[in-house]
């Protein structure tokens, strides 16, 4: 894991998308000062832009090398690369428990998977990088629901917008996956293309 110093570092070069702890107006008024934001990739080469869209996409889902590198792999054997490898990644169960809002980030999130607080399918689980498909439910267990952790969502006051191909009931602290995650260039964080560029050299 990366400590939250290096975090902060990792951000100011890929951007503050990269960790949900930059995602904040302290840290954009600090990158505004510097003058960090307006030379960020100023003259920077092909080979740098790529490597920077790889740097970013490993950091934000909390993968290594030869994770990245395997799903990468696995999505140039499809017809369209791009959305499986999107697929891949946001169907991670720890992505999962992040998108509908059960932890405030991914690395909270596999913390929750390993430290026995989640079951899919009503079957207790320590894997994080797990693959959900359509109709698996995703549930706090029943010895967690009253944690601290869970306290603010189950009142209602959690923010968090889920996404709509999950659906989330923050009563019971259940989820469920309904579609495929849905893929749009546009609408990404990450530059897909440059990442497959990456790896193709």
């Amino acid at each position: 894991m990366l400590k939250i110093k290096s975090k902060y570092k990792v951000c100011k070069r890929l951007g503050s998308s990269v960790f949900e702890q930059c995602q904040t107006q302290k840290f954009t008024l600090s990158e505004a000062r510097s003058g960090k934001m307006k030379r960020r990739r100023k003259n920077v080469s092909d080979y740098g832009k790529q490597l920077l869209e790889k740097q970013k996409m490993r950091f934000m889902y909390g993968l290594t090398e030869r994770q990245l590198t395997r799903y990468v792999n696995e999505a140039n054997k499809t017809p369209d690369p791009k959305v499986s490898l999107n697929k891949a990644l946001e169907s991670r169960l720890d992505n999962i428990i992040y998108r509908i809002g059960l932890a405030t980030t991914r690395r909270a999130s596999r913390q929750l998977v390993s430290h026995g607080h989640i079951v899919v399918n009503d079957k207790k689980t320590n894997v994080p990088s797990r693959k959900l498909i359509i109709g698996d439910t995703i549930m706090v267990r029943d010895g967690s629901k009253d944690s601290p952790l869970f306290l603010d969502i189950r009142k209602g006051e959690s923010e968090r917008a889920v996404p709509n191909w999950l659906t989330f009931d923050a009563k019971n602290l259940s989820g469920q996956i309904k579609a495929d995650p849905a893929y749009a260039a546009g609408d990404t964080l990450i530059d897909y293309s440059a990442v497959f560029e990456y790896y193709s050299r």
